[in-house]
């Protein structure tokens, strides 16, 4: 998957930067970048933070939710070797991102918000359902529970969605320039709002039972999402742009072991994120009678 991002990443810039230097320097009429038929690819790097929310564990010989569970984000130490080495760069928290401009200032767009989701260690919940008797020898779960107090412990039960709780979505957005400065648009600055949904692809470890398994692949729910952030182009093709997200991601079936179909995770919880991400202006098509971009 990784591979595959990167290539991605790579044929979209170079698409990205041709178009720019094939018009840049014309002496053409002037055009926004949120004109139709204008495009941008983006890669940043981001921060999140979740909710509270019941996590229900499915299995051989137990079906158990945990009420009340925490977790956090997972941010990879900042070094350049860490964030802009081409064999790690999909390792942190990312985000990437292709739009087009239907319309004068819509743009509908896809991206890629890798996330990390950790269980966290000493989490106080309350225990609900039922494991057979014999069947955790680690913890000595057994029999019902309807409430009781209950403290994880890392060494004996962790889940985590950490390479990684993957949301790819498609996002239709408003944007609306704000300012331009300088006779050759040295800086401007667009505002961007818009809403998103898609599909959760997950990656689990999960420790349970004496029994840790990793990289559990799925396609695990669906999440709906809002977004904002201010684009700061410089000469109008390049930019840097902070944004702001929430949402809710419904994981419906997280799978949790390799080799047993029937044994699952699901949970709703709500997130937020922030970002901070790079990126490319170009254009598709000019407008009509306008040998288009000046930018």
């Amino acid at each position: 998957m990784r591979i595959s991002v990167v290539a991605l990443l790579v044929i979209f810039c170079c698409t990205s930067l041709s178009s720019v230097g094939q018009y840049y320097g014309r002496k053409t009429k002037k055009t926004s970048t949120t004109a139709k038929g204008g495009a941008f690819v983006y890669w940043g790097y981001n921060r999140s933070v979740y909710t509270k929310s019941d996590l229900r564990i499915v299995g051989q010989g137990y079906d158990l939710t945990l009420k009340g569970a925490t977790a956090s984000d997972n941010p990879y130490p900042f070094t350049a070797k860490n964030y802009f080495s081409i064999e790690r760069i999909t390792i942190p928290q990312f985000n990437l991102r292709i739009g087009y401009y239907f319309k004068d200032n819509w743009a509908v767009s896809l991206g890629y918000d890798h996330l990390k989701y950790i269980f966290n260690d000493g989490n106080q919940v309350k225990l609900y359902g039922h494991v057979d008797e014999g069947r955790d020898t680690v913890t000595n779960l057994s029999g019902d529970y309807n409430g009781e107090d209950f403290t994880t412990d890392r060494s004996t039960f962790h889940y985590e969605n950490s390479d990684g709780l993957n949301y790819i979505r498609v996002e239709v957005t408003h944007s609306m320039e704000l300012f331009s400065l300088g006779k050759k648009n040295q800086l401007a600055a667009v505002w961007n709002a818009g809403v998103g949904a898609g599909t959760i692809v997950s990656v689990n470890d999960f420790n349970f039972m004496g029994q840790f398994d990793r990289t559990t692949r799925s396609i695990s729910g669906y999440g709906i999402s809002a977004h904002t952030g201010v684009r700061f182009e410089f000469f109008r093709h390049f930019f840097l742009q902070p944004n702001i997200s929430g949402g809710m991601l419904h994981q419906l079936h997280v799978r949790n072991r390799p080799n047993d179909l029937n044994a699952y995770s699901k949970q709703l919880f709500g997130y937020s994120e922030i970002n901070l991400v790079a990126g490319v202006n170009f254009r598709i098509k000019g407008k009509k009678d306008c040998d288009c971009p000046k930018w």
